[in-house]
């Protein structure tokens, strides 16, 4: 789960961290009021979306008076910003971040993540920060730094953040701070089950202190449960409707570009369907996990978030039966096949439990559904079908 700019900049406030002074508005008329709490008359005006490379769409703007701060503030508010990041549909803005401006002497990049192949946490350093980190990670790797620490309650040793700030180059004052902030990202994706907590850039200033200028965190979906503040955070106008409908029904899914839509048990079966209808030269139009305990009900569901994308051509269901019988999951696709009035081709590979009666339940359904009898077969069949 993702947050805006200025959630994460609270949070960052509440670990210790240091962030400029900032208020978020909601309506252009809450400016005069909340720009009162800060004490600087140059702002940076900023659109909110999930999504990176605002300032080159436009969403970031440096302004010295509050009459111009109005005028911006009226054009950024409800404007589409079309990213790197939000695709050609883009984004709409409904909240804006006025906080103080900083003089800029330096930009640098810091980020920490979950590193899932050693089970370690990365901190990524870099002194090449700001709007064109993208770049340098492809033209100039060796500018991006990497070290990667043991999970430990007490958080890294010094000598392992001595060597994440290394880079920067730091005077000793400003290297206590370093090490502070290191400390606090650290608190955080471990307090808060964050995935991703990206700071960039982090700044230094003319008078020599560090500013974390930008902020991005993303959270863990599988421990939310356990993190009601950060729900609390949830902005479902940033996110597609269709993965919201998903997770009304305990569905694992996201939207792709392809034409094929897939409907499978387990992520790993999903990304290896995913791959052979690309083998066979067409694309997926999402990954939809229905997990291990589909019910007619939830099959349903999941046939109505795939024909919600106008592009699906056609749909292929791969089921492995394990805890899940392909006999009742064959009911439950014959049941949602007449409910949704399907009208697009449908090929179903079954395998596993009580493979046979499913299989038999299909071909014996006088609906239009193509069973296969391996994932080969399937794809094969699928791709030929929307021809």
């Amino acid at each position: 789960m993702n947050i805006h700019e200025h959630q994460a900049k609270e949070i960052l406030k509440e670990f210790g961290a240091p962030v400029s002074n900032g208020v978020v508005i909601f309506d252009v008329s809450e400016i005069k009021q909340k720009i009162k709490k800060l004490m600087s008359k140059n702002f940076v005006l900023k659109a909110q979306i999930h999504a990176g490379g605002r300032g080159k769409a436009g969403g970031v703007k440096l302004i010295n008076k509050e009459e111009d701060l109005q005028i911006e503030a009226k054009k950024m508010m409800g404007k589409t910003l079309i990213t790197h990041q939000t695709g050609p549909e883009g984004k709409v803005v409904k909240r804006l971040y006025i906080e103080e401006a900083s003089e800029i002497a330096e930009e640098f990049y810091l980020s920490c993540l979950i590193d899932r192949e050693t089970s370690k946490i990365a901190f990524i350093s870099s002194i090449e920060g700001g709007m064109n980190i993208e770049k340098v990670a492809d033209e100039s790797p060796e500018k991006i730094i990497t070290n990667k620490v043991e999970y430990k309650t007490e958080g890294p040793s010094e000598d392992e953040i001595n060597q994440i700030i290394k880079v920067f180059n730091f005077s000793e004052e400003q290297k206590t701070e370093a090490q502070k902030l290191v400390k606090s990202l650290y608190k955080i994706l471990i307090e808060k089950d964050a995935n991703l907590i990206e700071i960039n850039p982090l700044i230094l200033t003319k008078n020599g202190k560090i500013i974390c200028l930008d902020a991005k965190m993303n959270f863990d979906d599988n421990a939310i449960f356990r993190r009601p503040e950060i729900l609390k955070l949830r902005d479902l106008n940033e996110e597609d409707p269709a993965e919201i409908k998903a997770s009304e029904h305990d569905l694992a899914y996201i939207k792709l570009n392809g034409s094929i839509g897939c409907m499978v048990n387990g992520a790993g079966l999903a990304m290896a369907t995913m791959d052979i209808i690309k083998l066979y030269g067409k694309e997926p139009a999402n990954f939809l996990d229905v997990g291990g305990g589909a019910s007619k009900e939830k099959v349903t569901a999941a046939f109505k978030l795939i024909l919600a994308d106008k592009n699906v051509k056609g749909i292929l269901i791969n089921i492995f039966g394990g805890i899940m019988r392909c006999d009742v999951l064959a009911q439950g696709v014959v049941e949602a096949v007449k409910q949704v009035n399907l009208s697009v081709p449908l090929v179903v590979r079954l395998a596993g439990t009580n493979y046979q009666e499913g299989k038999d339940i299909l071909d014996k359904s006088n609906l239009n559904i193509l069973s296969a009898s391996d994932l080969n077969d399937a794809a094969k069949k699928i791709v030929e079908a929307i021809k």
